[in-house]
This record gives structure tokens, C-alpha cells and sequence, in this order.
């Protein structure tokens, strides 16, 4: 290039144009920069989200952790890393163990799902996440509002997807489980003040504290039935469902005055378990698959 060509391009540079022209230009090679160096990111979250799966199904956990961290932060946008992050926390959690280290881990599990969550308030997955390990929490030391709190998650799945029968179980679960430690601690008080004359636990609620039990927990018991009922309706042969519904029978007997109201849900009670026989019975007889 001659001295006067080299002139006049470094003149032309000067005008707004050239200028602009060569904005856009460094602006397009930083945007091919950053798409490489994005892509080179995105590619190897995925290498390590899917090394992290391999550890994770070979029980390799904490290294499995590691992995899916490391697939978080190059690519936050791979959901997969972030569910797969808290599942192996939740995986961990080792339920009626009250450790520091253990609810640590249980903390952890839901922190991640919410942040699943966070990014995709829809995900069931992750509602489900929370909705379990809050269920496994809340029992020892034994919390109600965990238990209240993990079925809003069950009912978030129902807004979403209302032909599930898996969340309207477990609400019928947890339903069953509050009313049933209050029943068992109604009776031991009964009984602790009545050495005489002890009542079993096969024995209806003494009618001195009918009331108050059926005030206090009548609401939550036909939730539950009626929950478990709906799944029953949409899994006809959802016996595990059909268990919890016998038992929370037995607990509704417990709050009606008549004993003719009694003892009709005490029979509804015992055909439900004859159902869950037949079930059991009539699913043994099925060929199994071969392997």
C-alpha cells in the first residue's frame, strides 16, 4: 500500500460512518467470541451432567454432586443439572435420622428444587421433590406445619395436572398421619387418667372426647377421604390408596355419635381391605414380563 492510499484509509476512518462501521464490526467478533465461548460451555455442562448421571447410578453421590454443580454453573439454563443436583441430595436423606448432617442434606435437596423452580415454577418434578422430602422431614422430630406445608405441593401438582392420582394419595396420607398421632395421643391421655378402665386402640374413641376430636380434625379427615377417593377414581386399583382410606374410615368412626353410623364405617373399612386382597391376588396371577 502506497503512503497516500495509507492516507486517505486512515482519513476515511476518521468520518461517523467508518466509525460506526467499525463499532458494529468489533461488536459482531465479540458476539461470535462469546457465542463460541457460550457453546464450548453449554457442550461441556452437558459432558458433565451426564458424567455426573453415571457416578449418581452407581451410588457415587458426592462426586455425582460435584459433576452437577460444575454442569449448573457453566450452563444455567440445563434444568436437568439443577433437578439431578437436588435429587442426589434427596437421595441421601435418610428419613427418621435427626442428624445436623442429615437435615443439612434434606435442606439442601429442597433448596435446589426450589431453585429448579425458580426457573420453571411449573415443573413437577421439582414440586414433587419438594413435596416428598418435606413428607420425610417432617416426621421426626415429628412437625405438623412440615406436613401441612408438603401438601401445598401436592396441591400445586393438582393445579397443574388434576388427573394425577398420585398427589391427592398423599394428601390423603398426610391427612391421615395428623389425624392419627392426635387419636393415639387422645387415648393415651384417656387412658392415663382412667387406670380402671383402658381403652384399646381397636376400641371407638370414648365418647367424653368424640367432640372434641371431630371439632378439631373432622375438616382434615373428609379432605383425606375424599382426596383418597378421588385417586381411587382415577386408579381403580390403587390399593395402596385404598389402605389409607380403610384407615381414615376407622378414624371418621371415631367422630360420629351413633353407634349404627360406627359401625357402618368400621364395614366400609374391612371391604376396602378385602378389595386390596383381591388386587393383590388377581396381580400374582398375572404372567411376569420376561426378562
Amino acid at each position: 500500500m502506497t503512503h497516500a492510499s495509507s492516507v486517505t484509509l486512515h482519513r476515511s476512518l476518521r468520518t461517523p460512518s467508518a466509525r460506526a462501521f467499525l463499532k458494529i464490526a468489533a461488536g459482531a467478533a465479540l458476539l461470535v467470541l462469546v457465542v463460541g465461548v457460550s457453546g464450548c460451555s453449554k457442550l461441556k455442562a452437558r459432558d458433565l451432567l451426564n458424567k455426573g448421571v453415571g457416578a449418581f447410578k452407581n451410588g457415587q453421590y458426592d462426586e455425582a454432586i460435584e459433576d452437577f454443580k460444575k454442569a449448573k454453573d457453566l450452563d444455567p439454563t440445563l434444568v436437568n443439572a439443577r433437578l439431578y443436583l437436588a435429587t442426589a441430595y434427596a437421595s441421601q436423606y435418610i428419613p427418621g435420622a435427626p442428624s445436623e448432617a442429615n437435615t443439612r442434606l434434606g435442606n439442601q435437596a429442597i433448596a435446589e428444587f426450589q431453585d429448579v423452580l425458580s426457573v420453571d415454577p411449573n415443573n413437577l418434578s421439582a414440586i414433587d421433590g419438594i413435596g416428598s422430602i418435606l413428607f420425610q422431614m417432617a416426621g421426626t422430630p415429628y412437625d405438623p406445619k412440615k406436613f401441612e406445608e408438603s401438601k401445598s405441593y401436592h396441591e400445586k401438582h393438582i393445579a397443574l395436572k388434576p388427573n394425577d392420582p398420585e398427589p391427592y394419595y398423599w394428601i390423603g396420607v398426610i391427612d391421615w398421619t395428623l389425624a392419627f398421632r392426635v387419636n393415639n395421643e387422645l387415648r393415651a391421655e384417656y387412658n392415663k387418667n382412667n387406670i380402671k378402665k383402658q381403652v384399646k386402640d381397636t376400641d371407638p374413641l370414648p365418647a367424653s372426647l368424640r367432640a372434641e376430636y371431630a371439632a378439631k380434625y373432622g375438616n382434615l379427615v373428609d379432605e383425606g377421604i375424599a382426596d383418597l377417593q378421588k385417586a381411587i377414581q382415577l386408579k381403580p386399583d390403587y390399593d395402596d390408596a385404598m389402605a389409607y382410606l380403610s384407615l381414615l374410615d376407622r378414624r371418621k368412626a371415631d367422630m360420629v355419635e351413633s353407634a349404627e353410623e360406627q359401625d357402618n364405617l368400621v364395614k366400609q373399612a374391612d371391604a376396602l381391605l378385602d378389595k386390596i386382597k383381591e388386587i393383590k391376588q388377581k396381580r400374582a396371577e398375572q404372567p411376569q414380563p420376561a426378562n
